[in-house]
């Protein structure tokens, strides 16, 4: 008689867990929901995240907790992700090196287009491409003329090999059908140091970190990576100008772990995409040469896709591994 009422008692209790789910996830969230950024705090996606948490905290009615968990390009943080419970309590807000990792690393410890669910892609951000002054060219053109001149003997920085701008000066040399030999350094900042020093001569890094140093004079913005011009350096034309179809930002993405419900998914959205387009989001972001883009989660998982692809290809001509 025991043995016979265990199946019934269990789908009792699945039919009563499939009732009350709905119920569960309207309510959503009725506990402080954590935010991971793999990264560490003081950067652009810190920043981004710790907007995007009071937004989202003043709207739902419960705290949204930044977590800093850096290492290993982001992997560190984004593993602790993939493995939580798809409830809804824990996010990720993913920058650039998400759809970069997956052509980088051998073997990653979670597959980055099945563990995760798309809330929103939240921001992105172009890079300038930065000389030093002494360096005589004033333009894309120019530079692309000097480089054919001299195949390789020009030097520029990164935050290391397989980085963003590692990447997106590869992808313009491939482009531009120029060589340029490559100095990684362990981050930005020390990578751009150096071309302020004028020992490297190049980089290509995000807007918020170059500015200061283009407006004290100290390196020169011969293009930007974005499609499009940006309202803050609107003098500073597109590397697309000169070499057409060139376009590469960095992106940031809130996800999800794989398998949340799609009502807490939903609900998610909504309150993100609203909180991206107030006026003073809009704002603080445009300071930082970002803008908001606000997409649904099917339209940010394809965008996720497209980039795994394109940074796949440039990353295998690159010959990049993660350091």
């Amino acid at each position: 008689m025991k043995r016979a009422l265990t199946p019934i008692l269990s789908l009792c209790m699945a039919a009563a867990f499939a009732i009350g789910f709905p119920a569960f996830a309207q309510n959503y969230p009725v506990k402080p929901v954590r935010i991971v950024v793999p990264s560490g705090a003081g950067g652009s996606v810190d920043t981004l995240g710790r907007l995007v948490a009071q937004k989202l905290s003043a709207a739902m009615g419960q705290q949204f907790v930044v977590e800093n968990r850096s290492g290993s390009g982001g992997v560190v943080g984004t593993e602790i992700v993939a493995n939580a419970a798809p409830d809804g309590y824990t996010l990720l807000m993913a920058y650039h090196s998400h759809v970069i990792n997956p052509s980088l690393y051998k073997k990653l410890p979670f597959d980055t287009l099945n563990a995760f669910t798309p809330i929103t892609q939240v921001a992105v951000q172009p890079e300038l491409v930065n000389v030093h002054p002494a360096l005589p060219v004033k333009s894309i053109k120019e530079l692309v003329v000097l480089t054919q001149a001299r195949p390789g003997q020009l030097f520029y920085g990164s935050a290391g090999s397989g980085s963003g701008g590692h990447l997106a000066t590869v992808l313009l040399e491939s482009m531009a059908h120029i060589k340029m030999t490559h100095v990684p350094y362990k981050g930005s900042s020390a990578a751009l140091f150096d071309v302020v020093a004028g020992n490297t001569q190049l980089m290509i890094a995000t807007l918020i970190s170059s500015l200061p140093h283009v407006r004290a004079g100290k390196l020169r913005a011969i293009g930007i990576t974005s499609e499009k011009r940006s309202a803050v350096v609107p003098d500073v034309p597109t590397v697309a100008e000169t070499v057409p179809g060139y376009e590469t930002v960095v992106s940031y993405f809130l996800l999800a772990p794989s398998g949340t419900p799609q009502q807490i998914v939903n609900r998610l959205n909504a309150e993100s995409v609203k909180a991206l387009k107030q006026p003073d989001f809009v704002e603080r972001l445009a300071r930082d040469g970002a803008e908001p883009v606000a997409n649904t989660p099917q339209q940010c998982d394809r965008y996720m896709r497209a980039e795994i692809q394109k940074w796949a290809k440039v990353v295998k001509e690159s010959g990049a591994k993660a350091d």
